[in-house]
């Protein structure tokens, strides 16, 4: 392997920031974007992205990073090239939306031929070897993240498993997997690292089951927990009792509205798509739970949202949202399950209304957003609450949340 290589990551998102700030520390990186304001603020030092980690080594200055538009003289001479632009779920064709990717790897087999291209973004299985056959050329892997929306740094500095997929009849795609593992693993913090070299396409599937699992995981502590509020049981404690089996673990076990985020929606329904003609009932049923505890918090909103009103003599009842982000420390609420609910409230006429600081506008689907959280909790008789945090201590009597264990 070289002492020091050229990589150009193409998209600064999550992935793709996080990405060029690891391998930025022993390597000459060029991070592009099309947004202009991102790269200045990339190139000033600053993260267009809320994440501690990425915002402490970006203001370093220690790392060998160039923040450009111009992605054509980025990829030239380049060893590696990193794909991580957007591959959103198209639910009209029942597949991600992977143009971007197929533009990007185009574009640079045309610009370097010679460049190994590194797919990190989220695609459908069977997608790397298709690019491969459509081109002609096993110089496209694919690499799965593991990553967390404002600690994606982080979860590369210390690693739960590296994955680099490619052709495995080609001994020297082979050993570019093997190198690109390689770099991984140098700007990681952890060490020994457990590392796979696989197929495109397994390494793919690993992607797609893993976020599946995770999501089979929420949907089914969410049925717990629903079980046991409509029965007046305690939550809390039965999963605590459930957990303590060392075989199902005290994780990712915290009741919440529903999954969401910017992974978990897509993946499972890209997965079943992908199972299409090939038997399966629990694929199915892990979508389609999702959307059915949306609708039995929407039910349970309402039916206090009316006591209120009787209560208090109103006509109606004023339900507040707290914060649309999925996650504690996010700035992003794409697909966030709290968007659903809004929405199926509103289609019960139901007066809502939302704080969300991180929005600029004074209406988010119809509702009104108030900005001031003084004001906002005044106004409101019942506040939905994905998750809580110390600012709701004040009007707890308000809050209706399932979060039990202050975790996301």
């Amino acid at each position: 392997m070289k002492a020091h290589m050229k990589i150009t990551v193409v998209g600064t998102g999550y992935v793709g920031l996080s990405l060029a700030v690891l391998l930025a520390q022993h390597n000459t990186v060029f991070a592009v974007d099309l947004v202009q304001e991102k790269v200045d603020m990339i190139s000033r030092g600053q993260s267009p992205i809320r994440d501690k980690e990425i915002e402490e080594y970006l203001a370093s200055g220690k790392l060998t990073l160039t923040a450009t538009i111009d992605g054509k003289s980025a990829c030239q001479n380049a060893d590696f090239v990193v794909v991580s632009t957007p591959t959103d779920y198209d639910p009209d064709r029942h597949y991600f939306n992977t143009s971007s990717v197929e533009s990007v790897i185009a574009q640079v087999l045309e610009i370097n031929p010679a460049a190994y291209i590194v797919v990190k973004s989220t695609v459908p299985i069977g997608f790397t070897r298709r690019m491969q056959e459509k081109h002609g050329t096993s110089h496209i892997l694919f690499s799965p993240e593991f990553l967390r929306e404002g600690k994606a740094l982080y979860d590369n500095l210390y690693p739960s498993r590296i994955i680099v997929g490619a052709d495995q009849d080609d001994p020297e795609a082979k050993a570019h997997a093997a190198v690109f593992a390689r770099l991984l693993q140098q700007g990681a913090k952890k060490e020994n690292v457990e590392t796979l070299l696989m197929a495109p396409t397994e390494a793919e599937a690993v992607k797609l089951f893993a976020n599946t699992y995770l999501a089979l995981r929420v949907a089914y502590f969410n049925e717990l927990d629903t079980y046991a509020e409509m029965h007046g049981l305690d939550t809390k404690s039965i999963i605590r009792g459930v957990g303590l089996d060392p075989r199902i673990g005290l994780h990712y076990n915290n009741p919440s509205f529903g999954y969401g985020g910017y992974c978990l929606p897509k993946d499972t329904k890209q997965l079943l798509a992908n199972y299409e003609g090939i038997p399966n009932d629990m694929m199915g049923a892990i979508v389609a739970s999702n959307m059915t505890r949306k609708k039995f918090i929407v039910g349970q909103a309402l039916r206090k949202a009316k006591k209120c009103a009787e209560r208090d003599g109103k006509a109606s009842c004023t339900i507040g949202v707290y914060r649309l982000i999925m996650k504690t420390g996010s700035d992003n609420f794409r697909q966030s399950a709290i968007q659903d609910i809004i929405r199926m409230l509103m289609e019960e006429n139901a007066e809502v209304v939302i704080y969300e600081p991180t929005l600029t506008t004074d209406d988010f689907m119809g509702s009104k957003v108030i900005p001031d959280f003084a004001e906002f909790t005044a106004q409101c008789d019942l506040i939905l609450a994905n998750r809580e945090t110390g600012e709701l201590a004040g009007c707890r009597e308000k809050i209706y949340t399932r979060d039990l264990f202050s975790v996301d």
